[in-house]
């Protein structure tokens, strides 16, 4: 698994390679000459290295999603990654800490959510050790912000993003099947 990745992306069980190739393909067509991608070792689980800002290529696979739904075939959800850090409460709690006083504004609500993975951390030490950090007021339904920590054995990945950043294909297509029949004259 690569120790510094800045996608963290999920498909079906034995796909992994599959979606490493729909990615790079995609990633491809964006620019992305130098992407690196890699199984986890953990079912349905990839993270990737792309030369593109992590944010812009999310948002271009919800666009590209939302325009041809079946475009992706075997990726089920992507996440921004902002900063790897080693798998350490302490190194977490830092980088999470300097992510969110960079991107919270003081009226920002947040929330945060982490995913673990290989590891003895326990979720709520988690959260616990970046909240009490944060001065900004705690909204676990639709915060403006989330706090994503993704725990994969000994590298974590950190974010501090906005919820529409956190790509599902299948909430996209929902979204885009409801949109398309609500249009004027549809009944």
């Amino acid at each position: 698994m690569l120790d510094r990745f800045n996608l963290l992306a999920s498909t079906y069980r034995r796909r992994e390679n599959d979606l490493i190739s729909e990615l790079w393909y995609f990633l491809r067509e964006l620019g992305d000459k130098g992407v690196r991608a890699s199984p986890t070792g953990l079912p349905g689980l990839v993270v990737l290295l792309s030369e593109l800002d992590p944010v812009f290529v999310v948002e271009k696979v919800a666009e590209k999603a939302a325009q041809e739904p079946w475009f992706f075939r075997f990726l089920l959800r992507i996440e921004p990654i902002e900063m790897c850090v080693p798998t350490d409460l302490a190194e977490i709690r830092r980088a999470a800490l300097e992510l969110a006083s960079k991107k919270l504004s003081a009226s920002d609500t947040y929330r945060v959510e982490v995913r673990r993975r290989l590891t003895d951390l326990s979720r709520e030490d988690v959260i616990s050790a970046i909240a009490s950090g944060l001065p900004n007021k705690v909204k676990l339904e639709n915060p403006d912000k989330i706090v994503l920590v993704e725990v994969i054995g000994k590298v974590t990945g950190i974010s501090v993003i906005e919820p529409r950043h956190i790509v599902s294909i299948q909430r996209v297509r929902r979204q885009a099947s409801l949109g398309a029949s609500s249009e004027p004259g549809d009944i």
